[in-house]
């Protein structure tokens, strides 16, 4: 695991291994026989510093949690003017089961905004196999005045799922990404945007949609 993560924090992600059907739908099941193991090969940007972003792997090793502690896009008032933009790489890799692929097929972000009248916010991600394009950034937006928890979810159906190449160890990236524009709202007033839990509930959840290799 990559030097400087620690266990904790108030952001957790979730994945999830699943058997799919061969439809638009995947259907979440049971995760291939043999065990699932997950190393951090490397963790930057601005919104997870050395320090203050770690994942953990499931008991039964069908999912895994990341955790953040400073996760946080801002501006007005006193906030520093790069603060705006908050943004994080995950670079995973993902031992399978032999014979196995497997492809993110949805995945539900979480965590909290406070938006002044007149500002604006948006949380992004996109994900990719090294040595394979990047997928499209998908955003979601949020407008102010908002004081509440936020959830976002990125659906991928089945014919548009970018799996891992097979018989090869391809590390996996997730980027993310917070980013909060003052727009009309006073200067003097803050607006924020987090990627977190408070109460320590699961902040992300990717879920995974699993198919045997041809061959196998």
């Amino acid at each position: 695991m990559a030097s400087g993560l620690l266990l904790g924090g108030a952001v957790a992600a979730l994945i999830t291994a699943a058997i799919p059907a061969h439809n638009s739908s995947p259907v979440f099941d049971n995760p291939p026989p043999d065990k699932i193991v997950i190393d951090v090969a490397t963790v930057n940007g601005s919104g997870c510093p050395a320090g203050t972003a770690a994942v953990a792997v499931s008991e039964d090793n069908t999912a895994f949690t990341v955790t953040y502690s400073d996760y946080l896009a801002q501006v007005g008032g006193g906030s520093n003017p790069t603060a705006f933009r908050k943004n994080c790489q995950l670079n995973l890799i993902v031992h399978v089961p032999s014979g196995f692929t497997y492809a993110i097929a949805k995945a539900d972000y979480r965590g909290y905004a406070s938006l002044q009248s007149g500002a604006n916010a948006v949380q992004r991600a996109s994900y990719y196999f090294q040595g394979s394009s990047q997928t499209v950034f998908k955003n979601h937006n949020f407008s102010g005045s908002y004081n509440d928890s936020w959830q976002a979810t990125d659906s991928t159906d089945w014919a548009q799922l970018v799996w891992a190449p097979c018989g090869v160890q391809r590390n996996f990236n997730i980027n993310t990404e917070l980013r909060v524009n003052a727009g009309t709202s006073s200067p003097s007033k803050v607006s924020f945007m987090t990627m977190d839990s408070t109460d320590g509930d699961l902040s992300t959840i990717y879920h995974m949609a699993w198919q045997e290799c041809p061959g196998k």
